[in-house]
């Protein structure tokens, strides 16, 4: 029987449930799959197989002796990061990763697993590829949009020793193509993630005059997000006399700077701070809202815009990186250009006066019906995981026998 030992950064996470949808469907194709977080959730309700934080000085003996038998697998690695260009703090941080890798390895021993899966590209994978290398088995990771774009040390490696990559837009594998050329296109592949529909869709009467415009955005509160840039948007609305009311939903380290932000250009009132807001909360804030915006200067493709979309919910983000492959400029939604401030308020002027105007919305409204078809055709959760899961089997199949015939040659040599 298959087994997998599927790790991540931290596992269970409400902003990534994806990860728990891969295990769940995995497991419901007869995989074993042993569930692995580095670091301790937060989210108690369902603790994942291993928890590496805890469990690391627990097996640091039989990690030393297995260190000690298996050193030459390890050894590129730490060649690599003593002679790599790479910062000091980046090369400390490897040498930390790949003890926690062999701590990861001596925790799996035993389990006859057959490939460790990592989710993101960033310090999991480097403790899953070290794994892999000490236990002999497959090694794969997702990659998604900042652990690929934004802050990807040692990627280059993590390829070259992954038997495939999984990534979730076609931007994202052109780019890894582009960036490292060495890397056997075969191997990257692209499982996008979706969303449950919701049948029957109900969608806002095209009819109906609106009053203010209600913007919504759901991101963390981080510096990529660039919340600054939507509170720009709203000063500039205010000044501009367009009636509207603006809500984010999240926290993170950038709350007291938005909040004095809000307080300098004097949004009290307009913008509201909502915090961290529970998932089964979500739906209710989508249907209350116009406009569900994303000011995100990195992204993948964001689950919040495929959730509004599967809604019938317009949505307004940059054109950047995979989103445009969720939402097509003027069908299925609107896109600005990245940075512009006058683009993006330009999109919002002109939403608001389809939704104000004679024609009342007749546009919106086409382009909604338009959403929900693209979301359910191309973003739906339950085809996509299942599209995943085959992807995954099969890719996994593939390398193992590939595996096999290699240790078969070099037992004739």
């Amino acid at each position: 029987m298959l087994t997998i030992a599927y790790l991540a950064n931290q596992l269970p996470s409400e902003v990534e449930p994806y990860i728990g949808d891969e295990i769940g469907e995995l497991r419901r194709r007869g995989t074993v799959v042993i569930s692995g977080s580095v670091r301790s959730p937060k989210d108690r309700t369902e603790m994942p197989d291993v928890i590496l934080q805890h469990a690391a000085l627990r097996v640091l003996g039989p990690a030393m002796w297995l260190l000690i038998n298996q050193w030459k697998c390890v050894l590129p690695l730490l060649i690599r990061i003593v002679s790599g260009r790479e910062s000091i703090g980046k090369r400390i941080k490897a040498l930390l990763h790949t003890f926690l890798g062999t701590c990861y390895a001596a925790l799996l021993r035993g389990h006859n697993v057959d490939r460790i899966h990592v989710h993101h590209g960033y310090f999991g994978s480097w403790i899953g590829m070290t794994a892999a290398r000490l236990l002999h088995v497959g090694f794969s990771m997702t990659l998604h949009g900042s652990d690929l774009l934004q802050s990807a040390p040692y990627l280059d490696l993590k390829l070259a020793h992954c038997d495939f990559c999984v990534t979730i837009s076609d931007y994202n594998r052109d780019y890894i193509l582009k960036r490292f050329p060495h890397v056997d296109p075969e191997k990257v592949v692209v499982s996008r993630l979706g969303v449950d529909i919701v049948q029957p869709t109900t969608l806002p009467n095209p009819h109906t005059k609106a009053g203010s415009l209600n913007l919504l955005a759901v991101a963390r509160l981080h510096e990529v997000k660039d919340h600054a840039f939507l509170l720009r948007a709203c000063a500039e609305l205010m000044a501009c006399r367009v009636p509207f009311v603006c809500r984010i939903a999240g926290d993170g380290p950038e709350c007291r700077r938005l909040e004095l932000l809000i307080k300098k250009w004097g949004l009290q009132g307009r913008v509201t701070l909502l915090g961290h807001i529970a998932r089964w909360r979500l739906p209710a804030l989508y249907d209350a809202a116009d406009v569900i915006v994303l000011t995100s200067r990195s992204e993948g493709i964001p689950v919040v815009l495929m959730e509004a979309m599967a809604r019938g919910k317009i949505v307004l983000a940059p054109a950047i990186t995979g989103i445009p492959e969720l939402v097509r400029a003027g069908a299925t939604g609107f896109l600005y250009e990245p940075g512009s401030l006058q683009d993006c308020l330009a999109k919002l002027h002109f939403i608001y006066s389809q939704m104000t105007g004679d024609e009342s919305g007749d546009l919106l409204h086409d382009m909604r019906r338009r959403a929900v078809a693209h979301v359910d055709q191309n973003f739906n959760r339950a085809k996509n995981l299942q599209s995943f899961a085959d992807l995954f089997l099969q890719r996994t199949a593939a390398a193992s026998r590939n595996r096999t015939h290699a240790n078969l040659i070099l037992q004739q040599i």
